[in-house]
C-alpha cells in the first residue's frame, strides 16, 4: 500500500454535535459561543452556513453578529463533545490500533498492514466516512497520504464530508502550489517571516537549501523544510500510548483588561504557581520559560528565555516571566496572559549548575511540594502568597 496514513477531521465538530440535540439549527447560520460575561465571548465553532457568511472561529461574538445578523448562538457542552470524540475513536480502532489524537476532533491513523482485511488506504477512509455518518450522524473529512503532514493537508483540502488522497505524484503538482499557511504549524507570525524571505508557497519552502532554512529560521526552518519535501517520518502513536508532555503551560483570559505592572505581576505569579505545581506532579523540570501576551484588540506576542539550569519552583518561573515582560516594555491593555515551561527534563536528569543557589532552590521546592499537599487536601485557595492577599485587600 502506497498511502496508509490517514488524518480524520470531524467537520464543524462542536456545531455538528449541537444540531444532533437541536435539529432546528441545522438549516440556519449557527455558532457555538463562549459566555460574554466571563470575557470568553468568542466563537468556538460554527456551521457551514455561518462560515459562508464570513463567521470565523475565535472572533468576538459582536463581530460575528455584525457579519451575520441572524446568527443563532448555542452555549458549549464539552461533555457531549468528549463523548462523541470517544465514539468516533472506537470506530477508527476497528481498522487499526495505531490511532493518535491530534485534538478532540482530529486523529491520525496508520492503516499499513490492514489492507488485507479492509482494502487500500482510500477504501478504508471511505468506509470510515460512511460509518461515522451512519452511526454518529456526523461527517468527517479524511486525508490519505504516506506521512502525517500530507495526510493533514488532505483532510483540510476538501470539506465537508470528503476524502482526499495525496501521494508522491501530487507533491509537486498540488501540494507545492498551496500557500505556506496551509502547512502544519505555520501560523500568522511564521507566515510573515516566510513571506519576508520570499516564500509564499509550500514549494518555495521545499526548494530552499536546507542550510539556508536553518540559518534563516533555526530549528523551525529545518522542520518546515522536512515537512514541505514530504520527508516527515514521525510515527502514528498507538491508541494506548502515553505521550509525555513536551511543554506545560497555563493561560488566562482576564475578567477585565489590565494595564498596571502590579496586576501583571499578580497574574504571572498565579500562572507560574500552576505551571510549577504541574511540573512537580509530572516529576519534571523546565529549562525554558515562555510568556504570551494578548492585547484587548487581539495583538499578540510570545517571548521565551532559557534558564541557567532546569527548575520546578514557581519563584524561578515567575522571575523569568517578569523579566521577559519588563524587557518588552509592553504598553498594551492586556486581555490574556500565559506562562509556558519548555525544554522539560525528568527529575535527576538535569545538570546542576555550580553557580546556582541550589540550597535556596531546594528549600523552595520542598516548601512548594508541601503547599501542593495542603492544597490537594483543603482546596486551591487554602494557602496563598502574602502579596496576593495584600492586593486583594486593596494594596498595590
Amino acid at each position: 500500500m502506497e498511502n496508509g496514513i490517514l488524518h480524520v477531521d470531524m467537520n464543524n465538530f462542536y456545531a455538528s454535535v449541537e444540531t444532533l440535540y437541536a435539529p432546528q439549527y441545522r438549516d440556519v447560520p449557527m455558532a457555538v459561543a463562549g459566555d460574554k460575561e466571563s470575557r470568553h465571548g468568542i466563537i468556538l465553532a460554527k456551521n457551514m452556513l455561518a462560515k459562508q457568511k464570513g463567521v470565523q472561529t475565535a472572533e468576538p461574538i459582536w463581530q460575528a453578529m455584525r457579519k451575520c445578523p441572524g446568527l443563532q448562538l448555542v452555549p458549549p457542552h464539552h461533555q457531549r463533545y468528549a463523548q462523541y470524540s470517544r465514539m468516533a475513536k472506537k470506530i477508527y480502532c476497528r481498522y487499526t490500533d495505531r490511532v493518535e489524537a491530534f485534538s478532540l476532533d482530529e486523529c491520525w491513523l496508520d492503516v499499513y498492514g490492514s489492507e488485507r482485511l479492509f482494502g487500500s488506504g482510500r477504501e478504508i477512509a471511505e468506509d470510515i466516512r460512511r460509518r461515522v455518518r451512519e452511526e454518529l450522524g456526523l461527517t468527517v473529512s479524511i486525508g490519505v497520504s504516506f506521512n502525517k503532514v500530507f495526510a493533514k493537508l488532505g483532510s483540510d483540502y476538501k470539506k465537508p464530508d470528503a476524502v482526499t488522497e495525496f501521494g508522491r505524484r501530487e507533491m509537486e503538482t498540488v501540494i507545492w502550489k498551496m500557500p505556506c499557511a496551509d502547512l502544519l504549524f505555520v501560523g500568522p507570525s511564521t507566515e510573515k517571516i516566510l513571506k519576508k524571505y520570499g516564500m509564499k508557497t509550500i514549494g518555495d519552502i521545499a526548494k530552499m537549501e536546507l542550510p539556508v532554512m536553518r540559518q534563516l529560521m533555526g530549528r523551525m526552518g529545518e522542520t518546515l523544510w522536512i515537512y514541505a519535501n514530504g520527508l516527515d517520518d514521525s510515527p502514528v502513536q498507538n491508541v494506548d500510548a502515553h505521550e509525555e508532555p513536551k511543554s506545560i503551560g497555563n493561560s488566562t483570559t482576564l475578567p477585565r483588561d489590565i494595564t498596571t505592572e502590579g496586576d501583571v505581576r499578580e497574574t504571572l505569579f498565579k500562572l507560574s504557581e500552576t505551571v510549577a505545581s504541574r511540573l512537580r506532579k509530572h516529576g519534571m523540570r523546565t529549562g525554558e520559560v515562555q510568556i504570551t501576551i494578548r492585547s484587548g484588540d487581539f495583538q499578540e506576542l510570545q517571548r521565551q528565555k532559557r534558564l541557567a539550569s532546569p527548575v520546578q519552583d514557581s519563584q524561578s518561573i515567575y522571575q523569568a516571566a517578569v523579566e521577559l515582560y519588563k524587557k518588552e516594555n509592553v504598553k498594551w491593555s492586556i486581555r490574556l496572559l500565559g506562562v509556558r515551561a519548555g525544554h522539560l527534563v525528568h527529575n535527576g536528569e538535569e545538570q546542576i549548575s555550580l553557580f546556582a543557589g541550589t540550597d535556596g532552590l531546594e528549600r523552595r521546592e520542598r516548601l512548594e511540594s508541601a503547599v501542593d499537599h495542603v492544597r490537594e487536601r483543603f482546596g486551591s485557595e487554602s494557602l496563598q502568597r502574602a502579596f496576593v492577599m495584600e492586593r486583594k485587600d486593596g494594596g498595590n
